[in-house]
């Protein structure tokens, strides 16, 4: 039975990984058996073995795969488990680690399809993932009036807001015109 499910679900995280920009990855579920040594949850071990370019061999994904990798890999499973109805939020923490332009682009997009279906929430410092939520919300940390502890503050912001937000992020602490300009051209046609 894990088999049959391993196969099924290489088959559908290969389906995810064009649109995440590994479209020459690889990706399987090793199983191995040992009946001589049963563990608490059976006598198989399961391992994802991927190869990200091609001529390589399958290795442990745990292994191999570069940061950027990971996370892309990991969103193409989380996507799959969501479509199974295993949890009405997710909740991606830097997801896009690793990643810059296109490939960050791709990650939200992706994202943004998996949010029409339920609440994805997504801890982001990429300006291409960030500009494809339909809500972007600003987290930041000070010095609570005493100065005695830090303070976490969540605050939605304007679609103006937004604007400039995305704006600091692409250029950092001075946001110049054109730092303006290409955070509308990421907004534009977006959710």
């Amino acid at each position: 039975a894990r088999r049959k499910v391993g196969k099924a679900l290489d088959k559908a995280v290969l389906a995810e990984l064009p649109a995440l920009k590994l479209d020459r990855a690889r990706f399987a579920t090793e199983i191995t058996s040992d009946a001589a040594r049963p563990q608490s949850d059976g006598i198989d071990r399961v391992e994802f073995v991927v190869a990200a370019n091609p001529g390589t061999p399958l290795q442990p994904l745990m292994k191999v795969a570069s940061g950027g990798e990971l996370a892309r890999f990991m969103l193409a499973l989380k996507v799959i488990l969501a479509a199974k109805g295993s949890a009405p939020v997710l909740i991606f923490d830097e997801i896009d680690t690793g990643v810059g332009g296109a490939v960050a682009d791709a990650i939200g997009q992706r994202l943004s399809r998996l949010a029409k279906g339920l609440q994805v929430l997504a801890v982001t410092h990429s300006p291409q993932v960030a500009a494809n939520a339909s809500q972007h919300l600003l987290i930041s940390k000070m010095e609570d009036v005493g100065g005695k502890r830090m303070v976490t503050r969540v605050q939605p912001l304007s679609a103006q807001s937004r604007r400039e937000e995305l704006a600091r992020m692409l250029s950092g602490a001075s946001v110049p015109d054109a730092a303006r300009a290409q955070a509308n051209e990421l907004l534009a046609g977006r959710a």
